[in-house]
């Protein structure tokens, strides 16, 4: 869909009007395989493990009301950079970096967090509409998400929904809730902004959405017989920074292209021998 090294003037308008784009050809169809078969092995080997933590699913009446009461769930794995080298190319894939320049104005791109999410079929989790802001807020809004589709994804299968334009609101009042271990789901109001009234994106295997993380998004039920699988990362400029001390995860702060001349001397750990 896109010149790797720039967007086209249409394309850098439709992200501007919009605050979402969608890109096709980032990863070739090889590296795409590698991802999800790497991606299969890590989720297989934390199955078996039988470890707590790879429940995602948020919790609260709104959600139920969203799932219909089905008792959905979702697995997740976070910053998967850790696990295997694969994933570390992936975000440091030239062609990705190219589009994440050319939609950002600079090339000084930092990493914030990776995750995955698999929603298992008939039951998989929906997401209401949220901005990704309330989770980690910054100063200048640079924050972005990279979703890499690992399968085609339609409405049927939990895909995508956005609110196109709203990231031109700002950041929105939080509806969400803190559950009794003190986690929390940050949502807008849903009963303004129902999941029923967002706009679908479809995409193919191996298409990537990129959005604002101002931009209202969220995700459907997934009723259908296969698993839905994607791969996110989430990116700032170097020269934003947080407005809350929250969402801290290893490799925070890489830099994946360009320069961090805002990094605090005082803040590297320093050894003596």
């Amino acid at each position: 869909m896109a010149s790797l090294k720039f967007l086209t003037p249409e394309q850098k308008k439709f992200w501007q009007e919009n605050g979402y784009i969608k890109l096709s050809n980032v990863y070739s169809i090889k590296e795409i395989n590698e991802i999800s078969d790497v991606y299969n092995e890590l989720f297989e080997r934390k199955h078996r493990e039988n470890l707590p933590g790879l429940e995602a699913g948020w919790k609260g009446e709104d959600m139920k009301k969203a799932a219909n009461h089905i008792d959905y769930t979702v697995k997740s794995i976070h910053n998967l950079q850790m696990h295997s080298a694969t994933f570390t190319r992936a975000i440091m894939h030239p062609n990705l970096l190219d589009a994440l320049e050319d939609i950002m104005d600079t090339e000084d791109i930092l990493l914030h967090h990776t995750k995955a999410h698999v929603k298992p079929p008939e039951k998989g989790a929906p997401y209401l509409m949220h901005q990704d802001y309330h989770y980690f807020p910054h100063k200048n809004h640079t924050m972005l998400a990279v979703f890499l589709h690992l399968d085609d994804t339609t409405p049927e299968n939990g895909g995508l929904a956005v609110y196109p334009g709203s990231h031109k609101l700002g950041p929105l009042k939080d509806h969400g809730l803190t559950d009794e271990k003190g986690d929390q789901y940050h949502y807008v109001d849903p009963e303004k902004y129902p999941l029923s009234k967002a706009t679908a994106v479809t995409a193919k295997k191996g298409d990537i959405i990129i959005f604002s993380y101002l931009l209202l998004h969220g995700s459907y039920l997934n009723l259908s017989s296969k698993s839905r699988r994607m791969f996110l990362i989430q990116v700032r400029a170097a020269d934003d920074e947080p407005t809350e001390d929250v969402h801290k995860s290893p490799c925070q702060g890489m830099v994946l292209r360009g320069k961090n001349v805002h990094r605090d001397a005082s803040m590297v750990n320093r050894h003596v021998h």
